[in-house]
């Protein structure tokens, strides 16, 4: 048990007990636990974990009372916080002056008190682990071995409680930054989406309009103008769609049929003769995010097929579950992805330098947001791939 370490300072003890933001907290059965277990050892009549405010004791857990909370002054925690013993032992005939003091404060007339101070990292005693008894009694060696066991237990819920506390705040803080970055990023992707509309649709009219006029460079310089503009506009468009994935996450959790889910979403894209796509008949998924996996497998079958230089592009879409998980294959016969790139396909904005079937290269964005969804739903995905052979993303979503 840790001793006081500095000179008895009220004012930076109460700055410290503030920081623990446990005064008036709710009940608490772990707290109540260590005082059934100091009364069952030191077989006494009542037990507390007492918290030293301004001018009163505030009792956090409570054995064998009713009393919530009596005046700090002349108690017998004050008095253990201003001592310099790592435990305060009083027997009434050994000290009847302060159990005078003491009258008219408790719910009962106590003749035995043994309180631990519990003194933060910086040694500022913020509450006392005490037990009571209406007689006089002596502890054995072992009692007190477990009281201090105890009394350093509570120490380390009180600083659980601090260090959640300030957890707390910090995700409170970043979320106030993520919404601040997720409104800057809406505001400055819709302010460039208006002007780059215009420099596409210009573009598109300078070229259709002059088609012949300009000679091979200058023809060639306009294809790439178009050809940047609309890889600017995926990209805009792939940040807008990774920013508002929370909100996807915010959907509520329904009983899903897998086979209406992907047909609906295959239809999107099985409009051409050399595509076949494959999937699961007669699975129900129960209570999950519907709204975020479609989103996955509409990202997944996606790059699937854009990144297909096969005459039959082929997507295989795999199912299984077990008790914890369902789980997910997306299998194509595309142009597959090298093993030492598994990793950093699912890093925000990274790329693989390479073009789609129209030409285009990716964002990197799509496979971030995927990673993002399915690690919200309680889930992951991996990849197993081999260059020129195609790929097979594989992702599981948490049972709930």
């Amino acid at each position: 048990m840790q001793h006081k370490l500095v000179p008895f300072n009220e004012k930076l003890r109460r700055a410290a007990l503030k920081e623990y933001n446990i005064l008036n907290s709710g009940p608490d059965e772990d707290y109540d636990n260590l005082t059934f277990l100091a009364a069952a050892i030191c077989n006494v009549p009542v037990v507390k974990i007492s918290i030293v405010d301004r001018e009163r004791i505030w009792n956090k857990s409570v054995y064998g009372a009713e009393v919530e909370e009596i005046d700090r002054k002349n108690s017998f925690c004050d008095k253990a916080i201003h001592g310099d013993e790592p435990m305060l032992i009083l027997n009434k005939s050994e000290d009847p002056e302060t159990f005078k003091k003491a009258e008219g404060i408790y719910d009962r007339e106590f003749s035995f008190y043994t309180g631990i101070p519990l003194h933060n990292p910086q040694g500022h005693a913020i509450a006392v682990f005490c037990i009571f008894d209406t007689k006089e009694r002596h502890l054995s060696d072992q009692q007190h071995k477990a009281l201090r066991a105890l009394a350093q237990q509570t120490l380390k819920l009180f600083e659980f409680r601090k260090q959640k506390t300030k957890l707390y705040q910090v995700q409170i803080k970043l979320k106030e930054k993520y919404r601040e970055l997720e409104k800057f990023s809406s505001l400055v992707s819709h302010d460039l989406k208006s002007p780059l509309a215009n420099i596409i649709s210009l573009s598109e009219l300078l070229k259709d309009e002059n088609k012949g006029k300009f000679d091979e460079d200058t023809e060639q310089y306009l294809e790439f103008l178009v050809e940047s503009s609309y890889s600017l506009r995926n990209y805009i468009d792939g940040i807008l769609s990774f920013y508002r994935s929370d909100h996807v996450m915010e959907k509520d959790y329904t009983n899903v049929d897998l086979r209406k889910m992907l047909k609906g979403i295959i239809d999107l894209y099985q409009v051409s003769d050399d595509i076949e796509i494959t999937y699961p008949d007669d699975v129900m998924l129960h209570n999950v995010n519907k709204a975020a996996l479609t989103q996955v497998f509409m990202n997944l079958i996606s790059n699937s097929l854009k990144y297909n230089d096969k005459d039959i592009r082929k997507v295989d879409i795999g199912f299984s579950k077990n008790e914890e998980y369902y789980f997910f294959e997306v299998k194509d016969n595309g142009k597959g992805i090298p093993q030492e790139k598994f990793n950093d396909i699912f890093d925000l904005f990274t790329t693989l330098e390479t073009a789609d079937r129209e030409g285009n290269l990716g964002s990197g964005i799509g496979l971030a947001t995927v990673k993002k969804l399915t690690e919200s739903m309680g889930g992951s995905i991996s990849i197993e791939s081999e260059p020129g052979k195609g790929s097979n993303f594989k992702f599981r979503v948490k049972r709930f």
